[in-house]
């Protein structure tokens, strides 16, 4: 290089510039990165002539003055606190510059300067946040904040179409900026929660709401009588258990601040009956027994606990229950209080169908078992019982024994190769603390797992049948059983193996409720079975039995 061009394009740096203090002061900086980490990272962006990027950041900083493993987590913080100290304009993404605002530059103007240079509706929720947090900076300036009012409403009104929860997020932090101050008043045309609630589909704000933090949900519930008018209460309980566990908590606590308690109830008591309740709604039954919900933690709550278990486990996807038996455990009293409202015949078929939930393992149902016994002693008995029950083979049809085997080959050869591509994929999108994709590929990793390993134990037990050649002195596997009720209504039964229920054809497994209540019985005898319709026990007498022909 010619001395001449060299020093053309030579730049001179003072001895205070960042750059310079690298060479001659790097341990005065790692210091400093330890001490004052922001003025560290405004003294260099400064030298940058007050913008960088923070790739640019990173490749000054990382592995000099910062160990580079500990780099991003000292980032991390720094960027935080950077953002707070307001003395710099901290964008969302690496690839924009970070800029440094003026010395004279007040917390008021620079949360508004936020707010106008974000990029997109969760850019402009997070800035107006950060004004209602901080709202007397605003105190000398009520009419900075009256300008931002007319960019709120233009913002939500688009996002509403596509980003309906992001949108209530943003008007609902609007109107709580609104209500912290003296002077501020919305225009009488400007959107309000209520108008997006009332023009919503109902399916979609259910989605949408239940994403939202707690404190905006109840903001949006809230909105529900200005929406829905005299409706409102028959609206917002149909969504109650479908807005998640903060949803169903709001939800709970403003229909008791307003006095609606019973209309909640009435909804709870006829979704109890028909099977219909999810699983926030039935923990919140449970933690409220002795208080609000006390009216509807009733038997039938367990049964209903039971039948979401059961049917989570079986349904071909990640579990969305695990909250709800995780409370059967963690709460000590759950068990007995529900037990003790129950007679003798509802306790024993709870405990029965409890034992045969293929949710538990072992030690968790002796576990349960035990509290169940000391409240209600009379079960004790059917767990010897089940114990012997579960060491013997388990008679299946070959028809679905068949498709077990094909099941366990399919989630070994195809779907577990798929889902182990499916995390990689997800990987690589990067952060996976909100990765949704990386979520829901490893909750389905435990759900091929968890079903491999029990198919594999279920085929080991297996043995198959024909059913042919079923004594039918008396009820057995392979028999047609016919019945009637008090009421000369008649039925007919038949009790397969343990993987062939049909409802549709009155086919029961012999493991079932009705199976096991109805094996060894003879003709004449009378049998309590519980009527899955109402959940009730009924007497029925036995009046026919005939081997099943396949």
């Amino acid at each position: 290089m010619g001395l001449k061009f060299a020093i053309q394009k030579t730049e001179w740096i003072p001895e205070d510039d960042f750059r310079a203090k690298k060479i001659g002061q790097l341990e005065d900086l790692r210091e400093l990165s330890k001490s004052d980490p922001v003025a560290m990272v405004i003294h260099l962006i400064d030298s940058h002539g007050g913008s960088l990027t923070a790739d640019a950041l990173e490749k000054e900083l990382s592995g000099g003055v910062i160990p580079e493993e500990k780099f991003k987590k000292w980032w991390d913080s720094t960027k935080k606190a950077l953002r707070e100290s307001r003395k710099a304009a901290v964008p969302q993404k690496r690839t924009e510059p970070i800029v440094l605002r003026a010395e004279d530059f007040s917390p008021a103007k620079a949360m508004l300067e936020d707010f106008e240079e974000a990029k997109d509706i969760k850019g402009m929720i997070k800035a107006l946040e950060a004004i209602a947090a901080d709202i007397g900076a605003f105190d000398e300036d009520q009419s900075a904040l009256a300008r931002l009012l007319g960019d709120i409403d233009e913002g939500a009104k688009k996002a509403a179409r596509v980003q309906l929860g992001h949108a209530l997020q943003l008007v609902a932090a609007r109107d709580e900026v609104i209500s912290s101050t003296k002077t501020l008043e919305l225009d009488p045309s400007a959107v309000r929660l209520s108008d997006m609630l009332a023009t919503a589909e109902m399916t979609k704000l259910t989605e949408d709401v239940g994403t939202l933090p707690s404190g905006r949900q109840r903001a949006v519930y809230e909105a529900f009588p200005d929406a829905f008018g005299e409706e409102w209460v028959e609206r917002i309980v149909q969504v109650f258990d479908q807005v998640g566990a903060r949803g169903v908590t709001e939800i709970a606590k403003l229909l008791i601040d307003r006095g609606e308690v019973p209309a909640l109830l009435e909804h709870l008591r006829s979704a109890i009956a028909r099977r219909e309740l999810g699983g926030d709604a039935l923990i919140w039954i449970c933690r409220e027994r002795k208080k609000a919900a006390e009216d509807v933690f009733v038997p039938d709550v367990g049964a209903a606990v039971l039948n979401l278990l059961e049917n989570d486990h079986l349904s071909d996807g990640p579990r969305t229950t695990s909250r709800l038996q995780s409370l059967l455990g963690d709460d000590k009293n759950l068990l007995t209080d529900l037990v003790a409202l129950m007679d003798s015949h509802e306790a024993r078929n709870f405990s029965r169908r409890l034992l045969d939930c293929p949710v538990f393992g072992e030690l968790e149902k002796k576990s349960l078992m035990a509290r169940i016994i000391k409240a209600r002693p009379e079960t004790g008995e059917l767990v010897s019982g089940n114990n012997k029950r579960k060491e013997e083979a388990l008679l299946v049809s070959w028809e679905s024994l068949e498709k077990r085997k094909e099941e366990l080959d399919e989630i070994i050869r195809v779907r577990i190769p798929q889902n182990t591509k499916d995390i990689s994929i997800a990987r690589s999108y990067g952060d996976l603390r909100e990765n949704f994709e990386y979520k829901s590929a490893k909750d389905m990793q435990k759900y091929l797992m968890y079903r491999k390993g029990e198919l594999e134990r279920d085929l080991a037990k297996a043995r198959g049948t024909d059913f042919k050649g079923s004594d039918a002195n008396q009820v057995n596997i392979g028999t047609i059983v016919s019945l009637v009720d008090q009421a000369g209504v008649e039925s007919e039964v038949t009790v397969l193996g343990a993987w062939d229920s049909d409802p549709e054809k009155k086919i029961v497994s012999y493991l079932s409720e009705l199976g096991k209540a109805l094996v060894g019985h003879a003709v004449g005898d009378e049998v309590e079975v519980r009527d899955h319709g109402t959940e009730q026990i009924e007497i029925q007498k036995v009046t026919a039995i005939r081997p099943y022909n396949p």
